[in-house]
């Protein structure tokens, strides 16, 4: 699950045909489920009807990542799993690996994954910075190609969401979760490989403090305004892991024209799974 979010009807990237399923009166582990779809119909996706609710940053996030087929990506906090689908739709041949601090969405992000035909995808329960023992995560690290995340961002002192799932996807159990989470993953990543980060502009400075005290350098900053002319909401950092290039700000996208549609460019990433302009491995 994921922190920052831009204010957008999840209508506006997943779309819900059928009314949500209520779940059985007689089986409280089942919880009531919206059934829709990410890119324009081309992947099923279900996710719970309360608590936390999918919005764009993983579907960006998708597009950054410099991978191609046969690569290992490892991302923290996969919710449902629309971030590792959306990638795995564009990047045939790709393995994925969510960890997700909650059983059941754990358990639900592998039932999509299963259901679109991803076997190359897996979801498994586990809370940074403890990682399951498997081979992709060696005690040394350096077992994925990339790694991504939408870390909780919110203080650990701000009020509590009443939906737990929501509350730890949005707010920080600890003051330096931004550090470990940086450096829980970056380890796992390979010489050269990158960590890519979903953050609000204010966090940008702990982000590229945390990710230069890991070994993480040559830093691209990638901002995404609501409307032309507004203060950017989303930025992703991407750093690459021993990289000694310098920081670059890249032009990033405006989201939204003035009549509240998306341009053309958000279109293309959040509707037809195109890459983000500019990604290179």
């Amino acid at each position: 699950m994921s922190g920052v979010r831009m204010t957008v009807k999840p209508k506006d990237i997943i779309h819900e045909p059928t009314p949500d399923l209520a779940c059985p009166a007689d089986d409280a582990s089942i919880e009531a489920l919206s059934h829709g779809t990410l890119l324009d119909g081309r992947l099923r996706y279900r996710q719970f009807r309360h608590g936390y609710r999918t919005g764009l940053e993983p579907v960006l996030m998708a597009a950054s990542i410099p991978a191609r087929p046969g690569q290992r990506i490892l991302e923290g906090g996969c919710g449902a799993g629309a971030g590792l689908m959306c990638l795995a739709w564009r990047v045939a041949g790709m393995t994925g690996v969510g960890v997700e601090r909650d059983a059941r969405t754990a358990m639900l992000a592998q039932a999509n994954f299963n259901e679109n035909g991803f076997d190359r995808l897996r979801a498994l329960c586990s809370t940074l910075p403890d990682l399951p023992p498997l081979p992709e995560c060696p005690a040394q690290g350096g077992g994925f190609d990339h790694a991504f995340a939408n870390p909780p961002w919110h203080r650990a002192d701000a009020s509590a969401s009443p939906d737990p799932r929501r509350d730890i996807a949005r707010r920080v159990g600890t003051s330096d979760m931004l550090n470990v989470w940086v450096r829980s993953l970056g380890r796992q990543v390979r010489h050269h490989g990158t960590l890519t980060l979903a953050l609000p502009a204010a966090s940008l400075d702990t982000a590229i403090a945390a990710m230069r005290a890991h070994g993480i350098g040559s830093i691209r900053l990638i901002p995404f305004w609501p409307k032309a002319g507004r203060p950017a909401r989303i930025v992703l950092v991407q750093g690459r892991v021993g990289g000694r290039g310098d920081a670059a700000l890249l032009p990033g996208m405006t989201l939204h024209r003035a009549d509240g549609h998306f341009t053309p460019e958000a279109e293309a990433i959040l509707r037809d799974g195109a890459p983000l302009d500019g990604i290179s491995s």
